[in-house]
Formats: structure tokens, sequence, C-alpha cells
């Protein structure tokens, strides 16, 4: 991969100016993921960025890197299919609770065990901050702050970490908006793992859940060295309380690539398949 060693965090940002509420925890996201590019030391046409719908799906347009802003909960399946044909690139997917857990869902759990070479980034805020502040895959059961579900949902949440581990993922990191440096250092080395690497990232929406103010109180950063296999991540964070931050688990096993054949000359093409004189 070629280095392009004179780009800063700067050079990444797009000339679009961000819509996001005033105080959203995308901002800090934003921050972090051009410090990243910074960092990755790579020309900007070396990068793709796929997103799906809401909020924190707007990333690719504050950026200059390659982008597509896709459909909702498409984004896994999108860049799957970039990093497919296109083994060269650096893609990174990027979305919401909503967006990767909902609608997105199924991509979620297959992305997990495929262990394409790929990153992504799902901002979590427990909340549909787009659609204005319905609850999400993530809400607790007792959030009672929308009107949709004003006695709260009385579902049990799901729990991104455990969900990927029993996906089979191979790299599963969480981070905090407010700390955008330590974010940054994740989605580095999210980025230079071999497979599919998530990095969960703890992003407090201040207009729908103002208490998420706290989550700066909240969060812990792990001191272990990550789990190795995903058994004993899973018995190791059985009683995560969700603001564990850290690389919580990476393992080794080789990244999935398909066998790559040489391009076939209409005269090979007709020969093999009868499509021509």
């Amino acid at each position: 991969m070629d280095v392009c060693p004179s780009l800063t965090a700067q050079d990444f940002k797009s000339g679009v100016k961000p819509i996001w509420c005033p105080g959203c925890g995308d901002y800090s996201v934003l921050t972090a993921l051009t410090k990243a590019f910074a960092e990755l030391n790579q020309p900007r046409e070396s990068f793709a960025l796929i997103s799906g719908i809401g909020c924190s799906s707007r990333l690719p347009a504050y950026t200059s890197v390659y982008g597509l802003h896709g459909l909702h909960g498409r984004a896994l399946a999108v860049a799957t299919g970039v990093k497919l044909a296109r083994p060269d690139l650096t893609v990174i997917a990027a979305g919401g609770d909503g967006d990767g857990l909902s609608i997105g869902g199924n991509h979620f759990l297959h992305a997990c065990r495929r262990n394409v070479d790929l990153t992504y980034i799902l901002m979590d805020n427990q909340v549909y901050g787009m659609t204005k502040g319905q609850a999400s895959p993530t809400t607790d059961p007792d959030w009672r702050d929308s009107k949709l579900t004003p006695e709260g949902t009385g579902i049990s949440p799901v729990a991104p970490l455990h969900l990927a581990l029993a996906s089979g993922v191979s790299f599963f990191a969480r981070g905090f908006a407010g700390n955008p440096n330590e974010l940054a250092r994740l989605i580095v080395a999210a980025v230079r793992h071999p497979g599919f690497a998530i990095v969960h990232v703890l992003s407090p929406c201040v207009t729908f859940r103002p208490e998420q103010r706290e989550w700066k109180n909240a969060v812990h950063q792990t001191d272990a060295e990550p789990s190795d296999t995903p058994e004993h991540a899973l018995a190791r964070f059985a009683t995560d309380d969700g603001f564990t931050t850290g690389i919580l688990f990476a393992d080794n096993r080789p990244a999935f690539m398909p066998p790559r054949h040489e391009r076939m000359s209409p005269a090979a093409i007709a020969r093999r398949f009868g499509t021509g004189a």
C-alpha cells in the first residue's frame, strides 16, 4: 500500500459542514476517524467509506475519501462487495445501532462469520435519533421517554459484543466518542486487523437521550489483554456493563477472500459458454 505521510486529519475532511445536533457524539467520531486515516498513512483514494441510513451514516459526506451513502441496513452488504471486488482498498463501513442491528441485523451476523477484511464502525446511542427518538435495538426495556413507548419496550436489548462473538467475529473493540484520541487508536487497530473488525462506539444522543451526558463517568478501560477465543471472551464479559472500552477480542484466523481468476477475453467467454460464433 502506498503511503502519503504529508496528509493530516484535516486533509481527510470534506468541505461539507456536518449538520448533527449540537453535542452529538458523532462529531467526535468524525474527528477520530480522520485522525485514524492520517495515522494509517495512506492516500485518500485508497479508502472507501460505506454507510447506510441514519444520523451517523452521514459520515461519507464529511470526509474526502471514496464514499457511498447507501440503503438502510445495507452498509455491510455493500462494503463486503466493495472489498471482494477491490481487495486493494481499505474498506470501512459505518452506521448506527438501528441501521446495523435492526434492519441490518442479518448482514451483521453474516459479516461476522464470513470474516472479510473490512472494518465496521457501529455508533450506538440506544435511540433512533434521525426519526425523532424511538427506541432502538439496544434501548433498555424500561426507557420511558419515547412517545411511542411511554411504558418502556419491555424487550431485552441486543448486546452487540455478545451477538458478534456468538456470530464468529474476529475482532471487537469498544470506544467512547468523548475520547476521540483513544477511539482513533482503536479504529487504526481494527483496520490493521486482517479480518472483519467491529469498533462499537458509545456515541451519545444528547437531544433525545440527554442523560447520556453521564456516560463519561461510566466508561472504563480494560487493562487486560484481549481475549483470544470467543469462549474466553464470552465468559470474561458475561456480566459486562456495556461501558468497558478497549480491544475486547481479537483472534488470528485468516480473512475470507475467494479465489480471483484472470479476466476472460470475449473469445474465451464465447468458447466456454457458447455465447458467440
